[in-house]
């Protein structure tokens, strides 16, 4: 299995002089299988990127979104896989509430952009999966979803393929002031024992109390649930806008003291677009 970082951002992308080592394209995270399936994990900005790299190759492509919040679709009308004729492309949207599995398709429809979802001639379908369905096969691996905390909610994953387990949970609350769709112990089963947990790390304490509620976790949160897990890596990601590269390194080294402290072997890192890693059951 190989997974590259295209977009990294929440909230709203950030170009500028500040932000070129970290990147600031919106949620994108692309995973190969040993297999040759394509699979990306949302589709904010930074699949603009990973268009360019598919539109030259074959196979069909699978798209997991989290949910519909623009920094997780904005990309894909720009995504130049959907403008290849009979191009296969397999949505499957998040759990949200309101359920609007179509929204990423109908951000391209009237006023809102000027080339039509329906006179693309790709062949797009979306699949909701029932609600009670909380794992499936997607050819050689296992995807599993978690119900997230956010406003609106939505799905977090893990891929399980190539004797490899990654946790992509995003956009997630870890202690919010409302009713929790998952807690905490619930996410420790959920991606224990991962090879690598991509978890969103918007906030700082200063950052609250005025920030209470609007669905991102705290770095050093995202910290203790991958010591729990046992997890090998933390990918700390969904970059709050503001957060420059110099800012981000100093997030990155404080929660590596907070790893060494604990004495574990946990390697944390803050996510950068171009990153990409190898991973099997030896890495």
């Amino acid at each position: 299995m190989e997974l590259t970082f295209f977009g990294v951002r929440g909230s709203t992308p950030t170009p500028g002089a500040e932000f070129v080592r970290y990147g600031g394209n919106t949620a994108c995270v692309y995973v190969r299988l040993d297999d040759g399936t394509h699979i990306a994990l949302d589709s904010g900005t930074g699949i603009v990127g990973l268009g360019k790299q598919l539109i030259k190759e074959s196979g069909d492509i699978h798209i997991l979104l989290s949910h519909n919040h623009w920094d997780h679709i904005q990309g894909f009308p720009f995504f130049a896989p959907i403008y290849q004729k009979d191009r296969k492309i397999h949505i499957t949207p998040g759990m949200t509430k309101l359920a609007e599995h179509d929204a990423i398709l109908k951000q391209m429809s009237g006023s809102l952009f000027p080339v039509s979802y329906d006179t693309l001639t790709s062949l797009i379908s979306i699949t909701p999966r029932p609600e009670q369905e909380m794992q499936w096969q997607l050819n050689s691996a296992v995807i599993s979803r978690l119900a997230m905390n956010h406003p609106g909610s939505g799905s977090s994953y893990c891929i399980q393929a190539d004797g490899v387990k990654i946790a992509y949970i995003t956009d997630n609350e870890l202690y919010p002031p409302y009713r929790k769709e998952t807690d905490f112990l619930q996410f420790v089963e959920f991606a224990m024992d991962a090879d690598m947990i991509i978890h969103d790390a918007q906030y700082l304490f200063s950052d609250l109390p005025a920030k209470s509620g609007w669905g991102h976790s705290i770095a050093e949160e995202a910290v203790k649930l991958a010591l729990a897990c046992r997890a090998k890596r933390l990918a700390l990601y969904s970059h709050d806008p503001i957060r420059t590269d110099d800012s981000l390194d100093k997030l990155q080294a404080r929660c590596r003291e907070i790893v060494q402290i604990a004495d574990d072997s946990l390697e944390v890192f803050a996510a950068a677009e171009g990153m990409t890693f190898s991973l099997s059951n030896k890495s």
